[in-house]
């Protein structure tokens, strides 16, 4: 089944090349059928990529999803255009009388700041705290999940000696939980970020269960117990080329930066990298959308 979208939103033609069922929203008020809606707080810099990637996933299911798109007002974005944000995106204000299905907070580089110094954090918490009442689950990606952490669970995040930058390995710790139903033994994800969170913590919080970490103990995919919340600490949505774009932008600033892990082939920056998450990526967002938001979700919010 199709993902509804503008019908102008850039990301549509490139879905459409790529054979991602898309409706626009003229067509899907013809259908008979109650599809799921999903908000997306898109915290990403560069917006137009991240609509892309999280909707090629969201349409790789047999479920007709309505997005809707969240930005923050506190915040000014300068990598996308103020028409792109006035098209395309709600506010908070916009949307708060409303009730969703499902929610994606992403990743946003800022994680080297305290919660309470990003500009937008009392907004970040007011939708947090909407949210309880108004999703019904709500998956939150890499400074996402660390922000989720914090607020819902009084799990602090702390700086790593250096970026933690590659493809690394995870291991599921139990293969019987839905969410990672049909998983491999051993996932291979990209992580780009300079702080982490406790997986002792992670472990010992009665509210959370860890279902996949690396060897050295990076946690990566926590789920409540009730299901409300799914906190990924890497960008499983990333495309093989996002790493070594980020990789080249760091190098032409003058950062000190290594690079990727494990990403590379051969360490060698003129081979292409290969994707080797994608299938996980498009399982774990199936099973998401099915187990945690579809089966879950009320048919009429009351």
């Amino acid at each position: 089944m199709p993902i509804n979208i503008p019908r102008e939103l850039p990301a549509g033609k490139a879905l459409k090349q790529e054979k991602i069922f898309v409706m626009d929203e003229n067509r899907a008020k013809t259908q008979d059928i109650r599809p799921l809606n999903i908000v997306i707080l898109n915290l990403m810099p560069e917006k137009e990529k991240t609509e892309l990637q999280l909707l090629r996933l969201l349409g790789n299911t047999p479920l007709q999803v309505n997005i809707t798109f969240l930005r923050m007002v506190t915040h000014e974005s300068k990598n996308v255009s103020k028409s792109h944000l006035d098209t395309f995106y709600s506010t908070f204000d916009e949307i708060k009388d409303r009730r969703f299905d499902g929610m994606i907070i992403t990743g946003a580089p800022i994680e080297q700041l305290e919660f309470e110094e990003v500009t937008y954090w009392e907004e970040i918490k007011e939708v947090m705290e909407w949210s309880k009442q108004h999703v019904t689950s709500v998956l939150h990606i890499c400074w996402g999940a660390q922000a989720a952490l914090y607020y819902h669970y009084g799990i602090e995040k702390h700086a790593l000696p250096k970026k933690y930058f590659g493809i690394f390995p995870h291991d599921i710790t139990d293969p019987t939980i839905k969410l990672v139903r049909g998983f491999d033994e051993i996932v291979h994800a990209p992580h780009s970020r300079h702080t982490t969170v406790s997986y002792d913590a992670v472990k010992n919080n009665s509210e959370l269960t860890l279902l996949s970490s690396t060897e050295d103990r990076e946690p990566f995919i926590i789920l409540s117990n009730d299901g409300k919340h799914v906190m990924i600490t890497g960008h499983l949505e990333y495309d093989a080329t996002t790493l070594g774009d980020e990789y080249t932008r760091d190098c032409d600033k003058g950062l000190d930066i290594e690079l990727p892990e494990n990403y590379y082939p051969h360490n060698d920056v003129t081979k292409k990298p290969l994707n080797t998450w994608r299938s996980h990526t498009h399982l774990l967002f199936s099973n998401w959308l099915n187990y945690y938001v579809y089966q879950q979700t009320p048919f009429e919010w009351k």
